[in-house]
């Protein structure tokens, strides 16, 4: 793959990178246009295929995370992607299994709250993948999904804070009829939960709304936003924060310019979604 995009800098092209887990959806696929419109026809397009270990916990849900790599490069190439690049986990870490892989990427002040506070190894592992994959791919740009913000967030302060020479852009989120996010999770849930997993979008809706002319108290909202969820009993919320869009910090007060992050579980399904106000 290295060796690849090295030719296709020497040819002069410009080159589009999507890193992904796979079992792709229609999100996924529109970062991959998104990839090409940016890099144009004479730009090249690479989608990565690799559930990564290392951002998972072991408790959490890596031997099960759902797979279909043959559809998935099915899609990649319907979807015009120049190249797939599904490496396994001895190329990704090498020596790792004997104890001989010991470097790390670590992000120290955005990855500590929300989802780096509800999940403490996700992120290192996150940093760490995505700097190897775009010293293997040598992408121009890369394109992430919205529903990943405190992902995306810590990846454009990783590109800033190493020097690496790649543009990040942060595509909208891709949701379903109803408006839930578009999640390779999503297969997990059974029909009742997929009929309440919904809410997370209603939370959004009935936040933005509550600010919309007005600031609110984060506290009071939180709480409000408590008894919300008593409308899909099958929900367990994880967290509801509020916080400046750029620094990830919580704010006291709710208004125009904040952005909303929230985890739910459905059962052992856990999912996320966000919104600026």
């Amino acid at each position: 793959m290295q060796r690849l995009a090295q030719q296709w800098q020497r040819s002069g092209a410009r080159i589009g990178f999507v890193p992904t887990m796979g079992y792709l959806h229609a999100g996924h696929l529109s970062l991959v246009h998104d990839a090409r419109k940016r890099v144009g026809k004479t730009g090249k397009v690479v989608v990565s295929i690799y559930v990564n270990p290392t951002q998972f916990a072991p408790t959490e849900d890596l031997a099960k995370y759902p797979r279909d790599l043959k559809r998935d490069l099915k899609l990649c190439r319907e979807a015009g992607a120049d190249a797939v690049f599904t490496p396994d986990d001895a190329e990704i870490y090498p020596g790792k299994a004997e104890g001989k892989y010991s470097t790390y990427v670590v992000e120290e002040n955005l990855a500590r709250v929300m989802e780096g506070a509800a999940r403490p190894v996700h992120f290192r592992g996150v940093t760490t993948v995505v700097a190897k994959l775009f010293n293997i791919v040598l992408p121009d740009l890369a394109v992430f999904g919205q529903k990943d913000y405190q992902q995306s967030a810590i990846i454009k302060r990783m590109v800033a804070d190493l020097n690496f020479p790649v543009k990040i852009i942060v595509a909208p989120t891709r949701r379903e009829a109803d408006g839930l996010a578009m999640s390779s999770r999503n297969k997990y849930l059974d029909p009742e939960q997929r009929a309440q997993a919904v809410i997370l979008f209603h939370a959004l809706q009935a936040a933005k709304k509550a600010v919309a002319t007005k600031a609110v108290s984060a506290a009071r909202l939180k709480k409000d936003l408590g008894g919300f969820f008593t409308a899909a009993p099958l929900a367990r919320l994880d967290y509801v924060e509020f916080f400046d869009p750029e620094t990830l910090q919580p704010v006291a007060q709710v208004k125009r310019g904040t952005h909303m992050a929230l985890a739910v579980f459905f059962g052992k399904t856990r999912l996320i979604d966000n919104a600026r106000f």
